[in-house]
């Protein structure tokens, strides 16, 4: 198979509004020792990406690939690679470190990439690596929750990205009550087709969840926490914890004091960028890869949109910074 030298790719110019997302052309550099070479076939869009295009570039300014989710199939290894073959379905969240997977031809490391779900399109697997992972390291690592835990974990933003895929585990692999905060019906209805045992409107929180769980929740998974705060310490109980994943400036946390809660934060890609020689990534995401073939997750696709080019990926980001999203918003290439 020839190894392609160039290829369609979407960056964004510089920061700004969605306009500045546009099509070029990009060269395609060889694979390194442990890198595979993708035909990305979709990708999937999460806050993150509107962040840096609307003010944050990561490499600063300057024309660059954004995206972390991708699905796709491995046209050539690099020659340490020992996990893949040319013809692979994978999926991966890549790395904030790279150049993103908003683009035809994708260089990735096989120490962050997993096999594709065989049950899944390439659409609806590119809707899970980031989340998944995220939602994985909340409960598990942050937490430390096991098969036989217990408790109530109430996830804030629950029809969204990260929300829909926590629901799923939390319900799945342990023995947690889960409460789900939306703001919508739709989303209510979204939320309990994924496993929550209670649904609440965001807007009536501490009522709503003082019904279900009067001496508060044990855990709290907040993805929006600017002045959250004190009414997480109202809600959770004596003891519980929060884990964020925003990064809302200036939080001040102790209003959690009085009640010895504790407040943690989760970024999924402290192992890429601390150990990169990690191969945690791969081996959780074979395991989601298991766990959605044998019918125990499913995927959190929301909205399918095609093709993969700049128009698109600007109604995609349009439809993030409209806060009206359930699940995750997809980009196929057919």
């Amino acid at each position: 198979m020839e190894i392609p030298t160039r290829g369609r790719a979407v960056v964004a110019t510089s920061s700004g509004p969605v306009d500045v997302l546009t099509d070029v052309e990009l060269d395609v550099p060889p694979p390194g020792s442990r890198d595979l070479l993708v035909d990305v076939r979709a990708v999937s869009v999460n806050p993150v990406d509107v962040k840096l295009r609307g003010g944050a570039l990561p490499g600063g300014e300057g024309a660059q690939v954004l995206g972390y989710d991708a699905a796709g199939v491995v046209l050539a290894v690099g020659e340490q690679v020992t996990s893949f073959a040319v013809g692979d379905e994978v999926y991966y969240a890549g790395s904030i470190s790279r150049p993103g997977s908003n683009q035809q031809f994708q260089l990735v490391d096989e120490r962050v990439t997993g096999r594709k779900p065989a049950s899944l399109d390439f659409a609806e697997a590119a809707a899970l690596p980031l989340t998944t992972i995220t939602a994985w390291e909340t409960l598990f690592e942050r937490w430390k929750l096991r098969a036989d835990s217990t408790g109530t974990l109430l996830v804030m933003g629950a029809a969204g990205g990260v929300g829909s895929i926590i629901v799923q585990l939390a319900r799945q692999l342990t023995g947690l009550t889960v409460i789900a905060a939306v703001g919508r019906p739709e989303s209510g209805e979204w939320i309990r087709g994924l496993g929550a045992h209670h649904v609440v409107d965001r807007n009536d929180l501490l009522a709503d969840v003082a019904a279900i769980a009067p001496r508060g929740v044990d855990h709290v998974f907040s993805p929006f926490s600017e002045g959250m705060v004190e009414t997480y310490s109202q809600v959770m109980a004596v003891g519980g914890s929060v884990v964020a994943i925003d990064e809302p400036e200036g939080q001040d946390t102790l209003p959690l004091k009085w009640k010895s809660q504790g407040w943690h934060w989760e970024f999924m890609f402290t192992k890429v960028l601390h150990d990169p020689e990690s191969t945690a990534h791969h081996e959780l995401l074979g395991e989601v890869a298991r766990l959605v073939d044998a019918g125990t997750l499913r995927t959190t696709l929301g909205t399918r949109l095609s093709p993969i080019d700049a128009a698109t990926l600007q109604e995609a980001h349009r439809l993030l910074e409209s806060s009206s999203t359930i699940g995750k918003v997809v980009l196929a290439v057919e």
